[in-house]
């Protein structure tokens, strides 16, 4: 027993081991023993010690007993391969920043980063994250079947694991992080005809892959808005434009001009992705000012189109908040031995330019 246990045995007063062991009329010993559940205590004793505890209203300090272990922990985060300025780059930020907080109690994270439309590499950083030594893992799910064939390993060796992003139940995780989408899609459809509703076309913005967009979590916010327009806008006409990924900046001007040129009459824009800053700098560099967009995240250059007007409305994701409490629950859970809450839904905030400077990443 340290001396650091010794004296912060309760979180609540410094009940000290050699108390207990007075008012319960037994050894020390025999209280560390009953204290860590562990064996060669009499049926007597270990009934002394549990009455004295009661009657002290004892709860350990676990902090101070996590301490004492002096154990490590190694936590895998597995999220999308991104560049920087990107959602996943708060989501990185927010665990890298939650581990330096609990750097006294011996926490390694450890990143692996797949591609997002390729379930061959999201198979392949999910194998090499189960040869290593590993606590606890957060992961981005990949498609159902190769997410299911992970976590499905991970439950039959005991190892919690987070969803983060897109929520799915049935892999039955330790708790997830993430917006409700469908809610956050029938929100910004009940927020954009607040100032489209005399509209006759509305362009959705993708950005697709062999026909697949990035997430479950974008088709379900789709999914949502359309379910609001279909309800309150029938009439109105949404427009896809696919935008692909990872081209440069001027082959998505070209395809922006054509078609703004073929639907002149279009005056609003959405996309369920962070990059509505791409649709933002094409408005920024054309004679079209008449076109407001609502998007996704609280990116730098997201943030910088609502600054000069060329994005109307963002939603926040809250990623760095989500990457933090990702790494915090997990610490609950593994290091504190706490119950921790299933589900977490983010909030759902609009951002303007009259306030996205106060926005702040890291209120938690």
């Amino acid at each position: 027993m340290s001396g650091t246990e010794d004296n912060l045995l309760s979180e609540h007063s410094k009940i000290r081991i050699k108390d207990i062991a007075r008012l319960s009329g037994v050894s020390v010993g025999t209280v560390d023993r009953v204290l860590h559940g562990r064996p060669n205590v009499s049926k007597a004793a270990r009934e002394k010690v549990e009455k004295t505890l009661k009657d002290m209203d004892y709860r350990p300090n676990v902090y101070a007993s996590a301490l004492a272990y002096n154990k490590s922990y190694t936590f895998y985060c597995i999220i999308p391969k991104h560049s920087s300025e990107a959602y996943w780059e708060e989501i990185e930020e927010g665990a890298m920043a939650a581990c330096q907080h609990r750097r006294d109690f011996n926490i390694r994270l450890k990143m692996l980063y797949y591609r997002r439309f390729s379930i061959e590499t999201f198979v392949k950083v999910t194998d090499a994250c189960l040869k290593e030594k590993v606590d606890g893992v957060i992961v981005v799910p990949s498609r159902l079947d190769a997410t299911r064939n992970f976590t499905e390993i991970l439950h039959e060796r005991n190892i919690p694991f987070i969803l983060l992003d897109s929520y799915m139940p049935d892999l039955k995780p330790l708790s997830f992080y993430g917006q409700d989408s469908f809610c956050s899609g029938y929100f910004a459809g009940r927020m954009l005809m607040m100032v489209a509703s005399r509209e006759k076309e509305i362009m959705l913005m993708k950005q697709m892959k062999n026909g697949n967009v990035a997430s479950k979590q974008q088709e379900n916010r789709e999914t949502g808005f359309r379910h609001y327009m279909r309800d309150h806008f029938p009439e109105i006409t949404i427009t896809e434009l696919n935008l692909p990924l990872d081209e440069e900046r001027r082959r998505y001007s070209i395809i922006l001009e054509d078609f703004f040129r073929v639907h002149p009459h279009v005056h609003h824009c959405i996309t369920f992705t962070s990059k509505a800053h791409i649709v933002g700098e094409f408005l920024q560099g054309s004679n079209r000012r008449n076109v407001q967009i609502m998007g996704y995240d609280m990116v730098a250059k997201n943030a910088e189109c609502v600054r000069q007007g060329s994005i109307s409305f963002l939603i926040a994701q809250h990623g760095y908040m989500q990457g933090y409490a990702c790494l915090e629950t997990l610490f609950d859970a593994i290091v504190l031995k706490k119950e921790v809450s299933p589900v977490n839904y983010m909030p759902i905030e609009i951002l303007t330019k009259e306030n996205v400077e106060f926005y702040r990443r890291t209120q938690l």
